[in-house]
Parts: C-alpha cells; sequence; structure tokens
C-alpha cells in the first residue's frame, strides 16, 4: 500500500467505489475535486492495480482548528489497516493545531475512540439535496 499526501498522481478513474450506502453521492470529477481543495488529504492507493482505496480529508483554518469530514475505505480493503494508517497519518499531517474535530455516527465512536479521539456532542444541518456536491455557490 502507498500512501500520499497530495492528489497530483491521482485521477478521477481512479476513485471508483466510495461512498457506499450513500442514496446519492459525488461522482468521480467532484470527488477529486473535493481532495483537491481539502486543507490536508492522505490517500491510500494500491499500486498493483492504480486504484485509490481509501481516503481522509480535513479541513482547517491552519491555526487552531481543523475538521476531518471524510474518512472511507472501500469495502473490499476494509479491516486491513487502512482506515487506522489514514488517520494515524492525517493526526501527524494535523500536528500542532489545537483542536481536531469529526463527527460521526454513534455506532462508529468505539473505532474512533481506538484511534485516540473522544466522544463528544453537537449540533448539525444537513442539505441532502446538495450531497452529490454539484450545487454550490461559487466555491
Amino acid at each position: 500500500m502507498k500512501y500520499v499526501t497530495d492528489s497530483k498522481e491521482i485521477q478521477a478513474h481512479m476513485l471508483k467505489g466510495f461512498f457506499v450506502d450513500w442514496p446519492s453521492h459525488p461522482n468521480e470529477e467532484t470527488h477529486l475535486k473535493l481532495l483537491e481543495n481539502s486543507y490536508r488529504i492522505v490517500l491510500a492507493i494500491d499500486e498493483q492495480i492504480q486504484q485509490v482505496v481509501g481516503f481522509i480529508t480535513a479541513i482547517s483554518d491552519g491555526v487552531l482548528s481543523a475538521y476531518i469530514p471524510l474518512l472511507e475505505v472501500l469495502p473490499e480493503y476494509q479491516n486491513q489497516g487502512i482506515g487506522s494508517e489514514l488517520i494515524r497519518r492525517m493526526m501527524a499531517e494535523l500536528d500542532g493545531i489545537y483542536m481536531i474535530d469529526l463527527m460521526c455516527d454513534q455506532e462508529l465512536q468505539p473505532y474512533y475512540r481506538k484511534q485516540g479521539m473522544q466522544p463528544a456532542s453537537g449540533m448539525i444541518h444537513r442539505n441532502y439535496a446538495a450531497q452529490t456536491g454539484t450545487i454550490s455557490k461559487g466555491i
């Protein structure tokens, strides 16, 4: 497995199969754009097939706070430590940032607790009409 922290080597066709169980999801081109526009990324690439098999993104002000909105590993690559390695590498990328937040469903909290995170409460707003990433206001 090769891990990279930029999207220079990535093309949209290398991003197939993500966003499992999303009712509607970004296409590969939009996925590539969200990687390119993130503050930091870490990608897991299966070099034998030249496919991205996992990714994590962070958005940040670069000073005090960062948010990890996405961590995904393709289903056939799960339970191999790839997600844990993506988190470890992202936390190293964000070293020195005061607060690193991540929202997840309650059933995923034990996984993130194993990664050194602690549960917290928060509030969210979701615009499901924009879930594909194709509706934006000049972004």
